[in-house]
Parts: structure tokens; sequence; C-alpha cells
């Protein structure tokens, strides 16, 4: 989706067959086209988008009135005051993909943890599709081997960064001395940030 490879523009998001050749978000229209010549362009439609972003919202809400929106496709569930009514939280969100599946015939990758940093991290593991539940019990197994990039909020530049200095993996950062992570990591977070961060990937 996004602007045709003989114009200027940016590829706003593609399908995943379409990343198995190197196209990503935000990449100009024109080093797509190169990358996947066979690629299929279509121009967004907003109106589209919004409509269907309120009506799974609107599901969402029928689970629990504690939905925070984080964007059009995006949102943080807090079902801790429905669960003993609808079920735990794997099972909410298993009912829930199975009603946006029903209800407008599409996918939703959902993940389940303690916290919304973990959550959000969770929801990216299996996608297209995907259903992850990251415990208190599990967060350290399924957390180490994965890579820094995959740590929400850290891009390019910052994965490099850590890269460059020996954190390959989420699991190297829970080995870290936070002290050390907040002297590498101080121009682009303070330190009660690097501690948090610390804590939540199990770094005590």
């Amino acid at each position: 989706i996004g602007s045709a490879p003989d114009q200027r523009g940016v590829i706003a998001t593609c399908s995943y067959e379409a990343r198995k050749f190197g196209v990503h978000s935000a990449m100009p229209s024109r080093t797509a086209g190169k990358l996947c010549p066979h690629g299929i362009f279509l121009s967004p439609d907003l109106k589209k988008y919004r409509q269907e972003s309120r009506q799974i919202m609107a599901i969402l809400r029928d689970f629990t009135p504690q939905v925070e929106t984080l964007s059009i496709d995006e949102a943080f569930l807090d079902v801790t005051a429905v669960r003993g009514l609808l079920g735990d939280a794997a099972e909410l969100a298993g009912r829930i993909k199975d009603r946006i599946h029903k209800e407008r015939q599409l996918t939703a990758s959902i993940g389940v943890a303690p916290n919304k940093f973990l959550a959000k991290l969770a929801s990216d593991l299996k996608k297209p599709d995907g259903l992850t539940v990251i415990t208190e019990e599990n967060k350290l197994s399924i957390l180490a081997p994965l890579p820094v990039g995959k740590l929400w909020g850290v891009g390019e530049v910052t994965q490099k960064l850590l890269e460059q200095n020996g954190f390959k993996t989420i699991g190297d950062l829970q080995r870290a001395d936070p002290h050390r992570l907040k002297s590498l990591l101080a121009p682009r977070l303070h330190s009660g940030q690097v501690l948090s961060l610390s804590k939540r990937l199990g770094n005590q």
C-alpha cells in the first residue's frame, strides 16, 4: 500500500509475501518496485481504514471498557476487572480474535502480558494472526533469544548502537549492568527509563 513505483512516495505497509523480498514500511516506492518488480501497488483508502478501525474498536469495547487506542490498528486492553466473568486473559484474546475474524473477515495478532511493554512485544512475535502469552514465569525464556530490534521503541540507530557494544539479543540486555546501559543510552533515555527497561526485561 502506497505510491506507485514510478512515482515519488513511500510504502505505508505491505503484505508478508512482499516482505520476503525486503520490502518494508516507510521504504521509497521506487526501491520497493526494484526489490519486488511483480508487486501490486495500491493507493491507501484512509476512509475505509478508519471505518474498519471503528468497527474493531467497538468489538474490543464489548469485552472491556478499558481500551487505550494506540493507533488506527492497535490498542491496549486492561482486562483485570473482567477476567472472573469472561475467562482468563488468554481465553479473552482467543474470543476477540474469533469475533474479529467472524464479523470483519480480518486476522488479528494479540499479545497477552502483565504490562503494556511486554504485551506490545508479544503481539509482534507471531504475525499474522498470532496469539502469544508472556507471563512473569516465562518472560525470561521467551525474551532472551530475541534480537534487540524486537524491543518496542528500539529503532535502527539504537539497535546499531547496542549491537556495536555487544548487545545483540534481549538476553544480553537482561544480563547487563543497568549502570552500563545508563551510560550507553544516556543521550536517549533518562536513568529512570533505563532502570525500568532493565526490570521489565527481567534484570532485577
